[in-house]
């Protein structure tokens, strides 16, 4: 009867142990699953910021084409489509809000003049770097004040789109932030004042980020 009650007891034991270590398990990836950091907003990250208004701008794009069709539409929109799939999968892999629209892109770049007006406070400190990138641009007309630069997500050469400049004009585009610049060539038309393609964006972005808040855009051709 000894030996009965002995096992018995280890059996329960056992049990005891093995429903613990489930347990435990179980609560392990919960924690894992709770600790998981969720998908940043456009207001989280910048980069956030700057795939959601690359989308917004396209999707802005896509609806203006299908207010005013032309015999080009149908081609136009299924590249910008193509480029919001390209766009959405960037977003994913930067931990963004995938589908996010910056459908206040241009309620981003009126977000710009308020960097601006910061500026216009500091005349003296901000007045003398901005001279020197002027003369440096080749003597354009500087143009779009105050609107963020993003990319299109398109690929090709160096290019750029606009809503404001008919294809052919000849864009100069300085980043401030790190003094680099591009010359580039419109060839279609989008939805902001300035819309570069990824290689043109490359040759003027910051490591990781997708948008430019301080721009400066000349009209050079």
């Amino acid at each position: 009867m000894s030996r009965r009650r002995t096992l018995s007891t280890k059996k329960k034991v056992a049990l005891l142990v093995s429903a613990a270590t489930v347990a435990g398990g179980g609560a392990f990836v919960m924690a894992s699953t709770s600790n998981a950091a969720p998908p940043k907003t456009a207001a989280e990250s910048s980069v956030c910021q700057g795939l959601a208004t690359a989308l917004g701008n396209n999707e802005r794009f896509i609806a203006d084409q299908k207010a005013n069709p032309d015999a080009q539409s149908q081609a136009r929109i299924a590249n910008r489509e193509a480029v919001i799939k390209q766009i959405k999968v960037q977003q994913e892999a930067s931990g963004c809000v995938v589908g996010e629209s910056a459908q206040g892109s241009q309620a981003a770049q009126p977000a710009a003049p308020p960097a601006q007006s910061e500026e216009a406070e500091q005349p003296a400190e901000q007045a003398q770097p901005a001279e020197p990138s002027q003369p440096a641009a080749g003597a354009g007309e500087q143009v779009c004040n105050g609107s963020t630069v993003t990319l299109s997500g398109e690929g090709g050469a160096p290019a750029a789109s606009s809503n404001q400049f008919p294809a052919g004009t000849k864009l100069k585009v300085t980043n401030l932030d790190n003094n680099k610049s591009t010359t580039v060539e419109v060839t279609s038309v989008s939805g902001s004042c300035v819309l570069l393609n990824n290689a043109a964006f490359e040759q003027v972005r910051e490591p990781g980020k997708f948008l430019i808040r301080r721009a400066v855009i000349e009209k050079v051709g």
